[in-house]
């Protein structure tokens, strides 16, 4: 059901910069870190806005991949907004598909399709569904909606890769809720013995689930050994603090035979003083005065 809420956020369209194709094209974007604060906080205003729009969704956990997502598609990955199918391109896979509002705002803000289309959320007929549709959505690589499936998907990328020569990475969001599942860890071995050194994984370990603190309904740590235990190269982090997200995607792009996961340390609903840790807004949209309130926090 679509409310009848809408609010339109004001931001300054993103810079335009020289994309010179070669070999190994870095990344069209490649915002400073300064740049890249104020895109976060713009896709966080997307979220709420498209959140509150729709009247459901998951602002929780969009709200703490945020800055993650965004140093990714603004700084990391090789990518061409203007040719979506590019064979050379980074392929990024969201495995905690209920986090698809911010991928969609970094997907409009890259040029994907257009910022306004973000209004669109979880509408019939729209191509930004409640969890992501690669038959829909350009720039998605991965249709999701059960948990735990997306390492696997993005191990059969990344042996691909391998398999046809390519000097693309893949790249895999989790969710530490996700990291309890048993098919994440049967992927995990299936990585680290095929020594995929194109594959980096990060888990958003924000500490909560739909229905409280992880720790409480199965803890997973210590989470860096057993990343270690299962033969990957562990790289752990503030996954809200800029330096150390790229600082770790430039480690990670640099191991070599093994693959590498970043435990990024969040903050569940991180930007929005009463979301922060609030389990109520892992799948609960905001009304009205909660948007606008949140919207005004976030600048």
């Amino acid at each position: 059901m679509v409310s009848h809420f809408e609010l339109k956020c004001t931001t300054q369209p993103m810079p335009k910069r020289a994309f010179v194709r070669n070999a190994s094209p870095s990344n069209k974007f490649n915002l400073s870190t300064a740049e890249l604060k104020e895109t976060a906080k713009m896709l966080r205003r997307h979220v709420i806005t498209m959140i509150a729009t729709a009247g459901s969704g998951h602002p929780g956990g969009s709200l703490s991949a945020a800055d993650i997502i965004t140093a990714l598609y603004f700084r990391i990955l090789r990518h061409d907004p203007e040719n979506p199918q590019w064979s050379e391109r980074d392929r990024f896979v969201l495995s905690k598909g209920h986090a698809a509002p911010i991928l969609y705002a970094a997907l409009a803000e890259a040029g994907y399709f257009p910022v306004a289309e973000l209004a669109t959320l979880r509408r019939l007929d729209s191509r930004l569904q409640g969890h992501t549709d690669r038959n829909l959505t350009p720039g998605v690589e991965m249709s999701a909606g059960s948990l735990g499936i997306g390492l696997s998907f993005a191990i059969g990328v990344a042996l691909a890769a391998r398999l046809d020569s390519k000097t693309y990475r893949t790249y895999a969001l989790l969710s530490d809720g996700e990291c309890e599942e048993g098919q994440t860890w049967e992927a995990a071995l299936a990585a680290a013995q095929f020594n995929l050194d194109n594959l980096t994984a990060m888990v958003d370990c924000n500490g909560m689930q739909l229905s409280g603190w992880t720790r409480d309904i199965m803890n997973l740590e210590p989470l860096i050994r057993k990343w270690q235990a299962f033969g990957w190269h562990v790289i752990d982090i503030d996954g809200h603090d800029f330096d150390q997200i790229l600082a770790a995607f430039l480690k990670a792009d640099k191991m070599k035979g093994k693959p590498t996961v970043i435990t990024a340390r969040t903050i569940k609903g991180k930007g929005v003083s009463f979301m922060e840790n609030n389990v109520v807004f892992h799948g609960k949209a905001p009304t009205r005065e909660e948007a606008e309130k949140a919207l005004k926090e976030l600048g």
